[in-house]
């Protein structure tokens, strides 16, 4: 009797098809390397800071013979204009140069004052709370609940156009949203072992504020400077657009964008391009916002 062996049969399992996706066109890729946005925020502060020597030709140097060229690269444009002329025919690409030192200028110093007001005040707001806190919370979502433009018309109307109207605006909103974030973190940092150690220790006020608790919240303010730069720029693009942002003869981006919306069918590079600069560079502070965001948040680095 012979028994034959039968070769063993293997059972080939399916491979999965991957579904190929660009991994530009990702966005958990841009989130987590935010290379563009990096270089769009890098180039956006370069002009910004040196946009005075940037310029191909004087950003306010009219020419009605040149009235309304194209861009460069369509018929009858000019390679000295490369984004065209606009109704003045002023260089759209020098004053799209000039025009990110305007916001740029406001966005720093709206930052810079109502982050460092909201920051002081939602310290104090969540160290001490009781009573001081209630009341400063109130006046917080009160600011929030004010529509900014209006705020700003009013200070239009009061003190006149101005840089100094769209950055006292600006701010005046601003701490507020600092001042809800801070408390937040410090409600829960003020109950640490460090800090009550520190009072045992017979530390002031102040030094436990300063120099225990703010160090531990100031990564929530980086994140947050970061998300509220765009905005910054989109409110200061909007008051120039209802002209009450920057007066002529310095050029903004809203400015800009209300000039050439007359035009928009004749000679739509007058709008568009700066509207692409106000739309490139707050995305790209976004991203970097949203990246920043998860590498210095522990609960959401692990995501």
């Amino acid at each position: 009797m012979t028994i034959e062996m039968q070769p063993a049969t293997t059972l080939e399992q399916p491979v999965p098809q991957r579904v190929l996706v660009p991994r530009w066109l990702a966005w958990q890729n841009l989130r987590r390397l935010p290379l563009l946005p990096l270089l769009v925020v890098a180039l956006f502060v370069f002009i910004s800071i040196f946009g005075e020597w940037l310029t191909p030709r004087p950003f306010n140097e009219q020419s009605l013979r040149l009235r309304f060229l194209p861009p460069a690269w369509l018929e009858g444009g000019n390679i000295q204009y490369l984004l065209g002329t606009d109704n003045l025919g002023r260089d759209v690409l020098s004053r799209i140069i000039v025009g990110a030192q305007a916001s740029f200028i406001v966005a720093i110093a709206a930052l810079a004052f109502g982050s460092a007001m909201g920051s002081l005040i939602g310290l104090a707001s969540g160290y001490f709370g009781g009573r001081l806190d209630a009341f400063i919370m109130r006046a917080a979502d009160g600011m929030m609940s004010f529509p900014l433009v209006l705020a700003a018309l009013l200070l239009v109307a009061v003190i006149g156009p101005g840089v100094h109207t769209v950055v006292i605006a600006t701010s005046l909103i601003l701490w507020a949203r600092f001042a809800r974030l801070i408390r937040s973190e410090v409600l829960s940092v003020r109950e640490r072992d460090f800090v009550k150690l520190s009072r045992i220790a017979g530390s002031s006020n102040i030094r436990i504020m300063l120099v225990h608790i703010l160090p531990n919240v100031l990564n929530s303010v980086v994140v947050l400077l970061t998300l509220q730069l765009g905005f910054v720029i989109i409110v200061e693009a909007t008051l120039s657009f209802l002209g009450a942002g920057v007066p002529p003869p310095t050029p903004t981006w809203g400015q800009m964008v209300a000039g050439g919306r007359t035009y928009i069918e004749t000679a739509w590079w007058i709008s568009l391009f700066p509207g692409l600069a106000i739309a490139a560079v707050v995305l790209s502070f976004n991203l970097l916002g949203d990246w920043l965001r998860d590498h210095l948040d522990p609960k959401l680095r692990q995501l």
